[in-house]
């Protein structure tokens, strides 16, 4: 049974106000751009996000800030976005910062039906606060439990109609994470595929994971900070 859908709209079309979503991306690099352009002009409010990061002004999960579509923001670094440092302050937003690998295994250990695990990250900080502690081989560790969207956004490059899904180069971030940690994963490519051109070595993430995937418009290939080599040999931005 394909897994294609005619839209973008169609795809995300019964996201309801109140969802947790699992997005994919790092900085601007493979995020699902129009996933959230169209989840933008649907209007869903009271969003849970978790994604490494909120985007910057204007752009990727910064269009959701812009519309106040986010009630809670869970990620590992927030720095780039103005309107995100302000929605927090006016306490408009309510913001969970966890350490970027322990994020990661969170949506991995979600996707891979571990309910919680044991890092020593973060142990003896205000991460830890409230958290179970337990000792292996006389080393501390905090309980961490694993995180499950209610719908996954995720960017690849190629798919083919059964949801096997290829990234390309640095998209391959969290993508391959957040793909397997939704009840309903929904994959915006740039092609599809027919049956059986994928060889099965390149194929990243398999089928099985992925409910809906929709080729997107149009993409964007915006650099989030332009760093060159000056004349002097020293970098400007």
């Amino acid at each position: 049974m394909t897994k294609i859908f005619e839209s973008i709209e169609e795809a995300i079309g019964d996201i309801p106000d109140g969802s947790t979503l699992v997005v994919g991306g790092f900085g601007l690099s493979g995020i699902p751009e129009n996933l959230i352009m169209s989840l933008r002009n649907k209007g869903s409010k009271d969003l849970s996000i978790v994604s490494n990061n909120c985007g910057i002004d204007g752009c990727g999960l910064g269009l959701l800030l812009e519309n106040k579509q986010i009630s809670k923001m869970t990620a590992s670094y927030v720095g780039e976005n103005k309107l995100f440092e302000a929605q927090f302050l006016n306490g408009e937003i309510e913001v969970e910062l966890v350490s970027q690998g322990t994020l990661a295994e969170k949506i991995r250990a979600g996707g891979a039906g571990i309910p919680a695990f044991y890092t020593a990250t973060g142990v003896g900080t205000p991460i830890a606060e409230g958290k179970e502690h337990k000792d292996f081989n006389g080393r501390t560790y905090v309980m961490e439990e694993s995180i499950v969207g209610d719908f996954a956004l995720v960017k690849a490059w190629k798919a083919d109609s059964y949801g096997n899904l290829v990234f390309r180069k640095a998209s391959r971030n969290f993508n391959p994470l957040v793909a397997t940690a939704g009840k309903i994963t929904i994959v915006e490519v740039e092609e599809i595929v027919e049956i059986g051109e994928l060889d099965p070595d390149e194929i990243h993430t398999p089928g099985i994971y992925v409910q809906r995937v929709v080729k997107g418009s149009s993409f964007e290939r915006r650099i989030e900070r332009l760093t060159v080599q000056s004349a002097t040999g020293g970098s400007s931005k």
